[in-house]
This record gives C-alpha cells, sequence and structure tokens, in this order.
C-alpha cells in the first residue's frame, strides 16, 4: 500500500473501506482542508478543480449532482469550481 509523506500521511491513498466520517467543502484557493478527505460528493453540478495529496491541479468537467468521486484530494479550488453542495468523504 502506498502512503502520503505528507501532512496527510495517515491515510492511504486508494484505500477500499468506505468513509467514517465527512465535511462541507468550502472551496479555497490557498488553505488545504484539516484532513485528507477520500472522495467527493458533488450536489450540485459544474466544474470542480481539486488538489490531490501530491498537490497536482485536477480540473473536472461538468461532474453530475449526486456523483461521488473516489479520488484522494486536500483542497478544492473556488477559481474555476462552479458545482455548489460538495462533501468531502473521509
Amino acid at each position: 500500500m502506498f502512503m502520503t509523506t505528507n501532512k496527510f500521511e495517515n491515510y492511504a491513498i486508494g484505500k477500499t473501506e468506505s468513509a467514517i466520517d465527512a465535511f462541507i467543502v468550502t472551496p479555497h484557493d490557498t488553505v488545504d482542508f484539516a484532513e485528507q478527505a477520500r472522495a467527493l460528493y458533488v450536489g450540485v453540478s459544474g466544474d470542480i478543480v481539486l488538489i490531490t495529496p501530491k498537490n497536482t491541479s485536477v480540473p473536472l468537467v461538468n461532474v453530475v449532482a449526486g456523483s461521488i468521486l473516489p479520488i484522494s484530494f486536500i483542497r478544492i479550488n473556488a477559481t474555476g469550481t462552479e458545482a455548489t453542495n460538495l462533501v468531502g468523504l473521509v
């Protein structure tokens, strides 16, 4: 299993267990979340720009409402993100 080597090192990338907690996502261009999320729930459709634990910016275009995206992330950028009612799954 590959482990992250940053401040989120307690979470393995690619874990298959279900989420044990969740938090409301407030997009921000520079402030990372307090904890790494393992998936993203999208409440209202739109574009999303997320930042992975390796600081890779990933633009996701026209994500459909009700989607759960199984990708680890540490931040959702405000710039370029139009989707709303986002929930991080931990």
